[in-house]
């Protein structure tokens, strides 16, 4: 900003003191040439009159007379750094010139330019002038103007007359004028950027204190504040800084000690029901095994009993996994895997389920991107066996679920950095609204739609933190009607840092609807 406006402040001395100097200039050079102009019509009437006087009786005397003339014309008027010039017109006859040039002084110029005599000699009534640069004896260019006009010499005829007027003066002056316009604006210039540096910093140091002071709360200094000097604006603007920061200090510490209470509510109470739900798992466990002895009523009721009790367990397990990644707990048991093996176990497994809905399972391992580094295949990485089966299970059971009796697709692919594994399927899809909250717990995308697995609404929500928590990632993507699509990217190896892309990519190109088989 500072440099901004000294830049700005700079253009702007430039252009007026160009102008000012320009102004100047002209003005001195219109007052100079007013002067001479009056002068030299002054000299050039008086001239002629004593041209008209002379009583030479031959061009010798004439000649005489003519010089001594000049040499007193020079020295009328205000001005004395003049010189006066009486040159031959061309073509005058010889037996009756006093000589082609005849000057006042030998220091100052002796010619005028061929325009100015060639003007003189078409307009000799009118006075004709020209500015012109003469170099002196010491190598210096002077300024110059010269005013002619015609005079009628006694026997020799028409003579062309003119003074020279000296112009260094007006030189010298203009000079110190833009020498001083010169210092002048460096002054003015640094002046303004100096108080522009004044301003700016006093304006912008409250705004990068607030900046830090901002960072290290972002940071987790919650208790930073702002100093406050004065009651100016910027005053003002530290202490609403500083209640805001309070307000915010506040907020925040009570929205973690609620976190906090409802992390150790979840993990607490997850851990006291597990005793009484042991208790009623082994008396469950004895009316399920005695279940053929009761009435149909109460045989249905025991199954049903049985069954949600290992619903409920699912669910406290779940709670409990979650809690841990609240509490930053969760830790991984990590060993080499063959990826493409669990994909197959879990896919084994969920046969019976894809079964009753009317799906096929179609697994492919895509061999050209499964070579290991030594020639052997595999989609072999470094994870946690346990978890990631959990997220295979929880992903293909879902597609089953949500497929509408339609083909569950199941890709596996690796390369140098990741194992990617990718799960579609064609059934009712999902919007971008849903997309977006397919990860948040407990939420369901249609409420009206029935389950048959007894899911605990917390699959997906851990399946993401396992994945996160293996340095990893998991997408979704989906269109209403048209399936949806879930992304399992992690890095081969624990230390390795997972990049951008995936060996497999989030919408396949390639669509299969009716491929048989595990």
């Amino acid at each position: 900003m500072v440099a901004t406006t000294t830049l700005l402040s700079l253009l702007a001395v430039a252009v007026a003191g160009a102008y000012l100097a320009g102004r100047i200039s002209d003005q001195l050079f219109d007052s100079r040439r007013d002067q001479a102009l009056t002068e030299a019509r002054r000299g050039a009437l008086d001239a002629q009159t004593r041209f008209d006087q002379f009583t030479a009786s031959n061009t010798y005397e004439v000649q005489l007379q003519a010089q001594t003339l000049l040499g007193q014309l020079e020295g009328v008027g205000l001005d004395r750094d003049r010189t006066v010039l009486l040159l031959q017109l061309p073509r005058t006859d010889p037996s009756v010139s006093i000589g082609t040039a005849l000057s006042s002084a030998t220091d100052g110029p002796s010619t005028v330019p061929d325009a100015l005599r060639a003007a003189v000699r078409r307009n000799g009534t009118t006075q004709q002038y020209q500015s012109i640069s003469v170099i002196d004896a010491e190598g210096r260019v002077r300024p110059w103007l010269a005013v002619g006009s015609l005079v009628k010499v006694p026997i020799s005829g028409d003579y062309e007359l003119y003074f020279l007027f000296d112009l260094s003066r007006e030189q010298a002056t203009l000079d110190a004028v833009q020498r001083t316009l010169l210092v002048g604006a460096f002054v003015l210039v640094m002046l303004v950027g100096g108080v522009t540096a004044a301003v700016v910093h006093q304006v912008v140091q409250p705004v990068r204190a607030a900046a830090a002071v901002a960072s290290r709360m972002g940071d987790g200094h919650l208790g930073d504040r702002m100093e406050v000097k004065g009651e100016d604006d910027l005053a003002r603007l530290a202490a609403s800084f500083n209640a805001m920061a309070a307000s915010l200090e506040q907020q925040i510490t009570e929205l973690e000690q609620l976190g906090t209470l409802q992390q150790r509510f979840v993990s607490d109470v997850s851990h006291e029901l597990r005793t009484p739900l042991t208790t009623i798992r082994m008396a469950g466990e004895v009316i399920h095994d005695a279940r053929e002895d009761f009435p149909p009523a109460v045989s249905r009721s025991a199954e049903l009993l049985y069954t949600q009790l290992d619903r409920f367990e699912d669910l406290l397990a779940d709670l409990l996994e979650i809690s841990r990644y609240d509490a930053g707990a969760a830790a991984l048991d990590a060993e080499r895997v063959d990826v493409a093996l669990l994909v197959r176990r879990v896919v084994e497994a969920a046969a019976p389920l894809a079964e009753r809905r009317g799906s096929d399972l179609v697994v492919r391992v895509h061999p050209a991107l499964t070579a290991d580094d030594d020639g052997a295949g595999g989609c072999t990485a470094e994870v946690d066996r346990r978890r990631v089966e959990r997220i295979l299970r929880n992903l293909v059971v879902n597609a089953i679920e949500h497929g509408e009796g339609q083909p569950v697709e199941i890709d596996v692919a690796v390369d140098a950095v990741a194992v990617a594994v990718r799960v579609r399927d064609h059934g009712v899809g999902l919007s971008p609204t849903d997309a977006a909250r397919v990860f948040d717990r407990f939420w369901r995308a249609d409420l009206a739609r029935a389950r048959t697995t007894g899911g605990t609404g917390l699959g997906l929500a851990i399946s993401r933190e396992d994945a996160l928590l293996h340095g990893g990632r998991l997408e979704v993507s989906g269109r209403p009607g048209q399936g949806a699509t879930f992304l399992l990217t992690l890095p081969r190896d624990r230390e390795a840092q997972l990049g951008a892309g995936s060996p497999l990519a989030l919408r396949p190109l390639l669509q299969i609807t009716a491929v048989n088989g595990v």
